[in-house]
């Protein structure tokens, strides 16, 4: 038996070529938005705390110079200026406003300026353990420190108020 006519070619076969490309683009949009947020997330530090350890003079707090004993709402910046990166010797500036939380900037060393007198690295647990190290630095007015959720940067500044 033979039939009439040329057989009919088989219908043309899509490739999955753009399927995957598609999904491949849309995998990718997925992880890296996710990355990027994170990364945003994961950037919350406990915000640094300072405070005096002498009792305020007969004459009342200067109008001038912001109270170091609160604590600000956000970390400071990551600059050259970012009282993480001070050393003994330095000095740093309270640009947080009067009565409200401090926020240390390094500084020239000019009056009403704070000069770090001794920097202690390692693990803080807060107000009393600040205040328990610097105790024993000679000529201390006040203290900083800065508790991270990474125990490597914790650190206390014994402080000498110009």
């Amino acid at each position: 038996m033979t039939y009439g006519g040329d057989p009919a070619p088989p219908p043309p076969r899509r490739g999955r070529g753009p399927l995957i490309a598609v999904l491949a683009v849309v995998t990718l949009l997925v992880l890296a938005g996710g990355a990027a947020l994170f990364v945003l997330l994961g950037q919350d530090e406990p915000a640094p705390v300072a405070g005096p350890t002498q009792p305020a003079t007969a004459g009342g707090p200067d109008a001038d110079v912001a109270d170091p004993t609160d604590v600000p709402s956000a970390p400071a910046p990551e600059s050259s200026a970012d009282p993480r990166f001070v050393k003994v010797g330095q000095c740093v500036r309270n640009e947080g406003t009067a009565g409200g939380k401090p926020k240390l900037l390094i500084s020239d060393c000019a009056p009403k300026s704070y000069e770090v007198l001794r920097r202690i690295e390692g693990v803080t647990s807060g107000e009393k353990d600040a205040e328990a190290k610097c105790a024993k630095v000679s000529g201390y007015t006040n203290w900083y420190f800065f508790d991270s959720e990474l125990d490597t940067l914790d650190f206390v500044l014994c402080l000498k108020q110009r």
